[in-house]
């Protein structure tokens, strides 16, 4: 008898899922106009570009590279500005030695809409990195998993913030307002430049 009624259930929930606009969140539904992009990047081939453009097309975006684009100025174009990563000293040992970093990146971006206006965007995202000094060439890389993971989640979020893009276009407005600065930790996109330092 709970078979039955298990099964009842669990199907009220996909159909509820599915009639709500539920989305996976590796998925965005981003707005028509942008369903087709120019990506123009100082570095195109560079990882930041790579892993940008990997998540447009996860998410049925049409990339069209800048120089295939030529002169047309029908396409909206997503720019990608610059990365910047940093880390801070987040604890460390009794003798004064360095045992965990908080690592920072963040990416800025433009979205160019002919005849519309340009939509300055960016995504921010931490990771903390526990130093072992006995070990340096596994530290090493470490850091470089750590960073292509954190280019996976910039990307994810600047994907994200199309949206805002759209909610601008719809009311009219030529820019979007300068992004908030928060505190690393809280659900933010943006991070000021003086808390990020170069990476050693």
């Amino acid at each position: 008898m709970r078979h039955p009624i298990f099964t009842f259930l669990l199907g009220l929930a996909v159909l509820v899922t599915a009639g709500c606009g539920f989305h996976l969140r590796s998925t965005t539904q981003v707005p028509h106009e942008l369903r087709t992009l120019v990506l123009q990047s100082s570095d195109p081939y560079g990882p930041l570009a790579r892993t940008v453009r990997q998540q447009l097309r996860l998410n049925n975006i049409t990339v069209v590279e800048a120089e295939k684009a030529g002169t047309r100025t029908d396409l909206p174009t997503l720019r990608l500005s610059s990365e910047r990563q940093g880390q801070d000293t987040a604890s460390v040992f009794q003798n004064g030695v360095t045992a965990e970093y908080s690592m920072v990146m963040t990416v800025s971006a433009q979205v160019v809409i002919p005849n519309k206006g340009i939509y300055p965007i960016s995504a921010t995202t931490y990771r903390s990195f526990v130093d072992n000094p006995l070990a340096a060439l596994a530290k090493d890389a470490e850091q470089v998993i750590i960073r292509d993971e954190m280019r996976q989640r910039v990307a994810e979020q600047l994907v994200r913030k199309l949206l805002s893009v759209h909610t601008a276009q719809l009311n009219d407005k030529e820019t979007l307002p300068a992004p908030d600065v928060l505190a690393p930790g809280e659900d933010s996109p943006e991070v000021s430049s003086s808390s990020a330092t170069s990476l050693q």
